[in-house]
């Protein structure tokens, strides 16, 4: 067992450090001694009595082999990269019926000859590499074959009723010769004498452990109260009352593990006794853990709130539950000691174990169901506590129904006499369970604790870097749930060696130091540009000619450079040949112009509106469809532009760079203004010119130079068509302009007595006679409905309409018609 544990902690050693430096030599293995090494190794494979703790041995072994192999196959390597670099510099070797000079020839031959001789140990290791990295699989596979084996074993039915008599009386049996061990034991002068030399040293335990026992609880929750009180704010007391609450685990667990020290120090406990005493810590253990646990997740604790909602008689019924579970688990492992040491039958096993088992199935299935319906809280940007019915509902739901139909079937199998795999499977459901609660509680602290070394304030929203600590927390739990399900621990070292070699992609050996080393260095270019960055836009541009836009432009440009070059350092610092990757580069490519055209050609006109600049932040642009507005923001894809009704509208690039975009402001703020007005017939029209051109040069924003102009346009239907065309110092006031111009146009034709005229219309009446005696209300009705019916029928008889039109003009004032009309 200790030779067993040395070479485990050798391999552990081996796996986490690094291999070695480069540049230095590294030891040759012995490949004499391996070749006997892995012809014993074969050999006791291929035997079928092999025990599996013989294989576990040799795999042991054949790792240290394998892990020398590979750093062995780093020999040599500076040097062999000079000469291939001499290699290449000859240039490429002559083709069939080329030749070259002979100096070359033989200097080429030389160095060929020096890079064999070098490679040999190189691919000595590979090879034996790749032998013992095969009969490791072997092991592997024979060992995951019979651990399979064993898991799926029948045996006999723990429902036999004849078999339960003699599970009672060996159970009853273990507990009787216990007992008169430990009688014994007090009555033989040799333990009389050791429990008198260490009565003091009983009593101090037992003393501590009832002080311990009954008040320890009391006493952590009042610490952690007091703790509470003494921090302000909801991160700090939620960190607090996380430390303090731990002490309602340890505080009675260390009174239970004086319970135990001290009938071990009594010398009265034989084998049987030691084993049940042994039990006690791990029965306090689940006990105060599933409480603790239980509690952090449904009560409230402190400032923070309950992580699932559920009424109280809920609460109560799954803290009990979850408590019988753990408190099973640790009596099944009570059970599995004394098993050994009385040498229980395979019957009495399954039978004694089904009891556990089943009680903990039905704990899991009644929490399960309990939990279905938990609603889990969180806390939204105004501090007020809000039911997620999301992600986290969606998750619980899954992980109660997996309990649910988990419990179940192993009942069923236990029933039938696959014990083995009833077992593993409810009590490693609980074990999970409990894992989770527990990523669940430190996801929660991991917030507060960020939080209150940020001094985040309470109203503020959920930042992204506490739930990536939480997701990484999660990855590193994986490894915990795998062992849980019965994934050997070799296999687990297997999968870390085989992620340390490096897997191929596309001809390239990546591996997980390779991985690592990439990200740090592309983290580290991307701070690196961040701060050129904000050194370009607060130190260096400001004090330039360059306008917001070209700076805008350039601290774009510098961004996606350095983000580019960040990706090219890291992947050279990380040792990936990018040219084996071409194949896999130009299909991505491919995939890339079909599927993502429209994103890539966003992008491209993206950076052209950067470079070119044929639009700025604040300019005033008409995108067409009468959508105009200013500039916002300009990214690689779209361009923001917030409308005159103070709403965002998101433009692609590609319209920007493809349609026809109008921008007012480009350049200069300098803009026309055209205001229309008409005049009665009869009036001056010079006059009306002075008028017009005085209200337009009374304008402030109106320029001097050019003056404004009034036009005199034509002679429209309804009046005497004028237009004011100015220039302003800054169209963005266009609008205002425009009201004050026609106010006060209003106000000066006023006084002038200048009529503005409205529109005038003719109406046609196909059968005046008829309108004879009728009512002027009756008369105007039958004007309007001739007049629709002779826009419906523009093509009437002229003649016949040209006597039967009346004008507004043959009405009198009192709206009756005048004679002449008729």
């Amino acid at each position: 067992m200790i030779t067993r544990l040395l070479s485990r902690i050798f391999l552990i050693l081996c796996l986490v450090l690094p291999l070695a430096a480069v540049g230095q030599d590294t030891p040759t293995p012995d490949y004499t001694e391996w070749e006997s090494v892995a012809s014993e190794a074969e050999t006791e494979i291929s035997e079928e009595d092999t025990t599996s703790a013989d294989l576990e041995d040799l795999r042991d072994t054949l790792v240290i082999w394998r892990e020398s192999f590979l750093s062995a196959q780093d020999t040599n390597a500076s040097r062999i990269d000079t000469l291939e670099g001499q290699i290449d510099a000859l240039g490429p070797a002559p083709a069939e019926g080329e030749s070259e000079s002979d100096e070359i020839a033989q200097r080429r031959e030389d160095l060929t000859t020096q890079l064999e001789d070098l490679e040999a140990p190189v691919k000595t290791a590979e090879e034996a590499y790749s032998r013992a990295n095969g009969l490791i699989a072997e092991i592997d596979s024979t060992l995951s074959a019979r651990q399979a084996d064993a898991l799926m074993a029948l045996g006999p039915t723990p429902l036999n009723p004849k078999l339960w008599p003699a599970a009672l009386s060996a159970l009853s049996k273990t507990g009787v010769e216990a007992w008169a061990s430990i009688s014994a034991n007090a009555a033989s002068e040799t333990g009389q004498a050791r429990l008198k030399s260490n009565a003091a040293t009983l009593v101090f335990y037992l003393v501590i452990a009832i002080i311990l026992v009954f008040r320890g609880r009391y006493w952590s929750e009042k610490m952690t109260g007091f703790m509470r009180q003494r921090v302000r704010g909801a991160a700090g007391q939620g960190v607090t009352g996380f430390l303090a609450s731990l002490s309602q685990i340890v505080v009675p667990l260390l009174g239970l593990m004086a319970i135990t020290e001290a009938a071990m120090v009594s010398g009265l406990l034989g084998a049987r006794g030691e084993a049940i005493f042994m039990t006690l810590p791990r029965i306090g253990v689940a006990y105060f853990v599933s409480r603790w646990l239980i509690g952090r997740l449904l009560y409230q604790t402190g400032p923070n709130g309950a992580l699932f909602e559920l009424p109280t008689a809920r609460r109560v019924e799954a803290t009990g539950m979850a408590t019988l579970a753990g408190v099973m688990l640790a009596l099944e492992s009570g059970l599995t000691v004394l098993a050994e040491i009385d040498g229980y039958s395979e019957a009495t096993i399954a039978v004694l174990s089904f009891v556990l088992m089943a009680v903990t199935a039905a704990a899991l299935f009644r929490l399960a169901r309990i939990m279905v319906s938990a609603q889990p809280q969180f806390v939204d940007e105004t501090g007020e506590v809000d039911l997620d019915p999301g992600f986290a509902s969606l998750i619980i739901r899954t992980v109660s129904r997996v309990v649910l139909l988990g419990s179940v079937v192993a009942l069923a199998l236990g029933a039938v006499g696959y014990m083995s795999a009833a077992l593993g499977i409810v009590f490693p459901l609980v074990r999970s369970l409990a894992l989770m609660g527990i990523l669940v509680v430190l996801s929660r602290l991991v917030h507060d604790l960020y939080a209150l070394m940020t001094r985040k304030r309470e109203d503020e929203g959920e930042p992204l870097v506490p739930v990536l600590l939480s997701l990484l927390l999660m990855i590193a739990a994986l490894p915990v749930f795998a062992l849980i399900w019965g994934v050997r621990e070799e296999t687990l070292w297997e999968i870390w060696a085989q992620m340390r070699e490096g897997y191929s992609l596309g001809g390239v050996q990546i591996s997980v130091g390779d991985l690592l080393l990439l990200i740090v260095v592309f983290m580290i270019g991307l701070g690196l540009t961040r701060l050129f960055k904000a050194a370009l836009r607060t130190a260096i541009l400001p004090k330039t000619k360059l306008d917001k836009g070209g700076q805008n432009a350039l601290v774009a440009g510098a961004g996606y450079l350095g983000i580019f070059l960040s990706v090219i350092v890291a992947v050279t610092a990380a040792g990936i040949d990018l040219s084996a990757l071409a194949i896999v580069a130009g299909a991505l490519s491919v995939g890339i112009g079909f599927g993502l055209q429209n994103i890539v050609q966003n992008f491209v006109s993206g950076i052209i509106l950067l470079i070119e600049r044929p639009i700025s932040e604040g300019d005033w642009i008409d995108v067409g469809n009468g959508q105009m507005g200013y500039v916002r923001d300009i990214s690689v894809r779209s361009t923001r532009v917030e409308t005159f009704d103070k709403t965002d509208l998101i433009v692609p690039n590609a319209d920007l760079i493809s349609n026809q975009v109008t921008n007012y402001t480009r350049g200069n703020l300098i803009g026309r203004v055209i205001v229309p007005v008409g005049v009665a017939y009869g009036t001056d029209t010079r006059k009306v010119e002075t008028i017009l051109r005085e209200i337009a040069e009374a304008q402030p924003m109106v320029a001097v130079n050019p003056p404004p102009q009034v036009l005199f346009l034509s002679f429209g239907a309804d009046a005497l068509e004028f237009e004011i065309r100015a220039i302003l110092r800054d169209v963005s006031y266009i609008m205002a302009v425009k009201n004050d111009i026609n106010h006060a146009i209003a106000k000066r034709f006023a006084e002038e007595g200048i009529e503005i005229p409205f529109a005038q219309r003719d109406i046609w009446l196909r059968n005046p006679e008829a309108l004879a005696g009728q009512t002027p209300a009756a008369v105007s009705s039958a004007a309007a409905q001739s007049e629709r019916q002779a826009a419906e029928a523009p093509h009437a008889d002229s003649a016949l309409a040209e006597r039967q039109m009346l004008t507004d003009s043959d009405f009198g004032p009192d709206g009756e018609a005048d004679g002449d009309s008729t």
